[in-house]
């Protein structure tokens, strides 16, 4: 008995010494992000001094996100194709159908026109007996009733045949003008890759200025667009409730009769967004003339955004603000970038949002401050 127990004993010292040879000992590493943020450990690739080799980045990046937007053109083009198809037959269907109707509703106008509906009114009105009085008025309202009936329905038909004959022309016009943006950006994308190619073979080492290359393009794709979206979309979010923020503190906004002045100082600003989101510790705008900007790090990354606001009337009055530059890691976005941000993330001012008939009218900025000038508007 005490034999079968010391085998157990080995037993088990061996499986355990097995284990401790056959596993590691320290865990595999993994990739780490944080959920604050979704930075990636991931490390960016080093920049280069060199000014010929930042250039030669930045073509990559535009060639990156050209294609992108190509791909974009080119799914829009076709969903456009198919609407504009689809449009057209409706619309050929409806005239159609709406054939018939136009003969009749153009009797029937042609008729009271020429004044044949009159002589059935004045025999309702010669009738020598209310029986036949009656009578012929009852005949009266149903052939009055059908012909309100028939114009009526081939108004509406008429309309939706004109609301769907616009549709197509403005389908029509819409596809024009993408395929004319897809063959643009295909010829800007061709005159890159030439010169993408051309600053490679005239590089000191081709190989590793490819390799470079492929491996910052790979990083814009897989972190990169991540990261600028994530501060675009914080920037968004935070803005919705800038008019409450306005409106909490005293001194930001005075009155001079009809006429409100807000001037928003960039740290009261900055103070706003940090209450909003800890993304922006390391973040801060900046009033110059007339031109504002934002710049912020994170680890190894960093964004620089560059724009102005404007006054928008329609659809709802606002201070719309338009991207100018946006510089990642040094390096300018294209302009295809750029308009996608401003399409995607509104950064935008609603003054009605603090008083519902105030309306801006003029902005500006100079020295560390946002100047809005505001009217009533009932």
């Amino acid at each position: 008995m005490r034999s079968c127990n010391n085998r157990s004993r080995y037993t088990c010292v061996l499986l355990i010494l097995l284990c401790f040879t056959v596993l590691p000992l320290t865990p595999p590493d993994f990739l780490s992000a944080d959920p604050g943020t979704g930075l990636s450990s991931s490390s960016p690739p080093v920049m280069p001094d060199n000014e010929v080799t930042r250039k030669l980045l930045e073509q990559t990046l535009s060639s990156a996100e050209i294609e992108q937007e190509i791909s974009r053109i080119t799914t829009e083009q076709q969903a456009l194709e198919e609407k504009t198809s689809l449009l057209e037959k409706r619309a050929a269907s409806q005239q159609s159908a709406i054939q018939n109707q136009r003969e009749q509703a153009g009797a029937i106008i042609r008729s009271y026109y020429m004044g044949e509906r009159d002589g059935l009114l004045t025999a309702v009105l010669s009738a020598k007996s209310i029986g036949r009085l009656l009578a012929l008025y009852d005949y009266y309202e149903i052939i009055i009733g059908r012909d309100r009936d028939i114009l009526s329905q081939y108004e509406v038909d008429y309309k939706k045949l004109k609301a769907t004959l616009s549709a197509a022309q403005r389908s029509s016009e819409e596809l024009a003008t993408l395929k004319t943006a897809l063959v643009q950006q295909k010829d800007r994308i061709e005159a890159l890759h030439e010169d993408i190619n051309k600053g490679i073979q005239s590089s000191s080492d081709p190989a590793s200025m490819s390799a470079l290359l492929e491996e910052f393009t790979k990083y814009w794709e897989n972190i990169g667009v991540h990261e600028v979206k994530t501060y675009f979309k914080a920037l968004s979010s935070a803005m919705k409730h800038l008019p409450e923020f306005v409106q909490s503190h005293d001194g930001l906004m005075t009155r001079k009769g009809m006429i409100y002045n807000l001037a928003l100082k960039e740290e009261d600003l900055n103070e706003f967004l940090l209450s909003q989101n800890e993304l922006f510790k390391d973040f801060a705008f900046h009033f110059n003339d007339n031109e504002i900007t934002a710049s912020g790090k994170s680890g190894g990354l960093s964004l620089t955004l560059t724009g102005h606001y404007t006054i928008q009337e329609e659809p709802v009055n606002g201070l719309i603000f338009h991207v100018d530059h946006v510089l990642f890691n040094g390096l300018e976005l294209p302009d295809t970038t750029r308009k996608t941000l401003e399409e995607e993330f509104d950064l935008g001012f609603y003054p009605e949002k603090i008083v519902s008939f105030l309306r801006a009218t003029e902005v500006s900025s100079r020295d560390g401050v946002l100047h809005v000038k505001l009217s009533l508007s009932f």
